[in-house]
């Protein structure tokens, strides 16, 4: 069990790497979830991000020099309160820097198409794309090949089904992934849906389509980030993510 950490007893380093710890998982967290609640631009929440995560590296120091002075063997006290401070700020620190390697690894692109030679145009999902920074037009070319290079695997999908069946189970599908339907029209093959990120709370928007293929149907998706240059993988992890679920679906 764990010391009072406010007990005269304990090491202020302890108290102060614990302290620092937990501000700063406050800070990176807020950082995101002011975005989503629109309490500031995400702009403002990459800020906030980035400071939280200087306050963690001092709190990991801090902590890891807590954990030498209160030492076991020692004569102040803290050590448990040091090392629960040293892996709270490890994580602070450590996940953003995860999607730092991540962005680094990746494409700098925001367009993931399984079909680069004739992605699926959105129609109504347009309106709600007018104000975003990034077009819904494809790319082209510079951006098919940087995709193909970093994401080989995503391909365009076959079922073994009739088109208006792979169009009922895609939309299943769709809807258990928590995307927001924005349209379903059977006639032209075609679902439309936005996805929004649970940190930031960015939308991304997605169109599904379904033809017929040599056995069976073809289906085709696309996601498109609505800001920001780089999605960190995020478009291609959310197509290989629905078709793997859209496979595992009962004909």
């Amino acid at each position: 069990m764990l010391p009072p950490l406010f007990n005269r007893s304990i090491s202020r380093w302890a108290r102060s790497g614990f302290a620092l710890s937990v501000l700063a998982s406050l800070i990176v967290m807020m950082s995101g979830l002011g975005s989503r609640c629109g309490w500031w631009h995400f702009g403002t929440g990459f800020m906030f991000l980035k400071w939280g995560v200087y306050l963690g590296l001092l709190a990991v120091s801090t902590s890891l020099i807590a954990s030498i002075v209160t030492r076991p063997s020692g004569k102040r006290h803290g050590f448990m309160w040091a090392i629960l401070g040293f892996f709270i700020s490890l994580v602070v620190v450590g996940l953003p820097w995860s999607w730092l390697q991540t962005a680094r690894r990746v494409p700098p692109i925001h367009d993931i198409s399984t079909d680069t030679e004739n992605p699926p145009p959105f129609v109504a999902i347009l309106p709600l794309r007018k104000d975003a920074p990034n077009s819904a037009e494809y790319g082209g070319s510079e951006i098919a090949a940087q995709q193909r290079t970093a994401y080989p695997d995503v391909k365009t999908a076959t079922l073994n089904l009739s088109p208006d069946q792979a169009f009922a189970q895609a939309l299943t599908t769709a809807r258990k992934r928590g995307w927001e339907i924005v349209s379903a029209d059977l006639k032209e093959g075609r679902i439309e849906a936005t996805d929004t990120t649970l940190w930031f709370g960015f939308k991304d928007d997605i169109v599904i389509r379904i033809i017929p293929g040599d056995k069976g149907s073809r289906i085709d998706l696309r996601s498109v980030s609505r800001v920001g240059r780089s999605d960190v993988g995020t478009n291609a992890r959310r197509i290989k993510n629905f078709l793997d679920q859209l496979y595992r679906e009962p004909d």
